[in-house]
């Protein structure tokens, strides 16, 4: 149906897991892709496999690096539609254990980048006049407690009241630029599987939630991205959808 055809995408993370699974849907849509992560070597390979996609290394905690990916995006393509701030990673540990400098990391690629993301993108996609999407995505951790992730939690809960406030702020500038947040819960991702992996054996709230409920697809995020990026959703902003299986419900 090309629903995004002659769109420009950005998808930070996009080397693997959701953000891949992103990129792929995107570009079979009909949209320009343009994948940036800190592991060029797996991103290189990801865009291998999706025709017209573009790689370039990113570290989405350095607004040098934001200037850089949005500068060359614009070079390319000659404008921006579309940015999803997917990056991120975890770190476990509660409020009493985790270390500081953890904390910090979590909170410098998820909180930091995505409003680097957010603050450099809105300045792309208001190159062409035509407005823009904006997709941020934070998580069901930033809806419910668990206790081992306290960082993470504190970074997603960050990426949602920030959504809000960047989608306030463009319906009062009249820019046609739209934010919104998908908050995913545990799907098959490499990420999931590692963070499974390290807590095998114990039990916690952190592996309850990736054990005792049904995990989601890639493809099941990636369908919302695709319709927060094309047209269909052009009256939807400063919403939040939950991509969870029910998890969060009761």
């Amino acid at each position: 149906m090309a629903r995004v055809s002659g769109k420009v995408a950005i998808i930070t993370g996009g080397a693997s897991g959701l953000g891949a699974a992103d990129a792929r849907l995107l570009a079979r849509e009909g949209a320009q892709v343009v994948v940036t992560d800190s592991n060029a070597a797996l991103g290189e390979r990801t865009v291998a496999e999706i025709p017209g996609a573009v790689f370039l290394p990113h570290d989405v905690r350095d607004e040098a690096h934001w200037r850089m990916v949005v500068g060359e995006t614009l070079r390319r393509f000659g404008r921006l539609d579309v940015l999803v701030n997917n990056a991120g990673l975890v770190r476990f540990g509660s409020v009493e254990d985790a270390t500081l400098d953890d904390y910090r990391l979590m909170s410098a690629v998820m909180s930091e980048g995505t409003f680097l993301g957010c603050k450099h993108g809105i300045a792309a996609m208001k190159v062409s006049g035509e407005g823009g999407s904006i997709i941020n995505v934070a998580s069901i951790a930033a809806l419910k407690g668990i206790g081992e992730i306290a960082g993470y939690s504190a970074a997603k809960g960050a990426i949602r009241a920030l959504g809000r406030s960047v989608a306030v702020h463009c319906r009062n500038q009249r820019n046609d630029i739209r934010c919104n947040t998908i908050l995913p819960g545990a799907h098959d991702t490499p990420m999931t599987a590692a963070a499974a992996q390290a807590l095998a054996g114990t039990s916690t709230g952190a592996l309850d939630q990736i054990t005792d409920n049904a995990q989601g697809r890639p493809e099941d995020v990636a369908r919302m991205v695709l319709f927060l990026a094309s047209d269909e959703s052009r009256h939807v902003t400063g919403a939040e959808f939950v991509i969870d299986g029910g998890e969060s419900a009761g």
